[in-house]
């Protein structure tokens, strides 16, 4: 890719990207491909940031992981999976490139760039992924891991609190395990462009459904219903369990006629 000249808008805000992310780019047009969305590519030419994405999508969950195997020692490694799925999701990518303003910077096509897409979640999120693989490129592990503590540390220490609690699935499914011979079946339908899919899903229990919801990604809105359905049926575990003291009061009423 040709270097964009100084006064192009495009280096103006994707320099304003690097100082906030904290990290000076020895190769800026790496920076530039990395905000570059396929709609641009498809008017103007040039390389997209769909392989940056690929390579960033890696490095984040590998700095994501290594944080919290540091970090959260006490951690199973089943909570630690339940943790780095839910801070490497769509909606918290997309929560931190906000956070530094990437939309401003991204490069869209026409079409794109008038129907919001500098707001999307998933062109924030393919585009946080894909400067993290920029980053990558251009300094290797010690500087991208930075720049991910430094985007993502908050989220990481709110999700080890409670890990697992965004991961509806994975709630469901246990819940479901344990009260129904069947896992939950989840039903996917989809509407809109390729370029702006969204997508409704219901999850049936037991013969039952739950939803629709919607999502901007077949993922997240297997997650909506999944949510809805475990509302529903989280009360099944509450009245499974024995009530308190009920068996003490009984061992105790027969002491006392001993």
């Amino acid at each position: 890719m040709s270097p964009p000249s100084s006064a192009d808008p495009a280096t103006t805000e994707a320099q304003a990207v690097a100082d906030r992310l904290g990290h000076r780019f020895a190769d800026p047009d790496l920076l530039i491909e990395a905000l570059t969305h396929r709609s641009w590519c498809a008017e103007h030419g040039g390389e997209s940031n769909e392989r940056l994405e690929f390579l960033g999508d890696a490095v984040l969950g590998l700095a994501v992981a290594a944080r919290l195997y540091r970090v959260h020692p006490e951690l199973t490694e089943g909570e630690l999976a339940k943790i780095r799925a839910g801070v490497v999701s769509a909606d918290a990518l997309a929560e931190a490139a906000r956070c530094i303003d990437l939309g401003r910077a991204l490069r869209l096509g026409r079409g794109e760039a008038a129907s919001g897409g500098d707001c999307k979640e998933s062109i924030l999120s393919d585009a946080m992924e894909a400067v993290i693989g920029a980053v990558f490129l251009d300094g290797g592990q010690r500087p991208a891991f930075a720049v991910v503590d430094g985007l993502l540390d908050s989220a990481i220490d709110r999700a080890a609190e409670d890990p697992g609690v965004h991961d509806h699935k994975t709630r469901l499914q246990e819940l479901v395990a344990r009260h129904f011979d069947a896992p939950p079946r989840y039903l996917l339908t989809s509407e809109g462009p390729d370029h702006d899919p969204r997508f409704h899903a219901e999850v049936e229990v037991d013969g039952t459904s739950y939803g629709p919801a919607s999502g901007t990604s077949k993922k997240r809105a297997e997650q909506a219903a999944a949510h809805l359905a475990w509302t529903e049926l989280e009360g099944l575990d509450r009245s499974a369990a024995p009530e308190p003291n009920r068996q003490e009061a009984a061992v105790l009423a027969e002491a006392g006629r001993d």
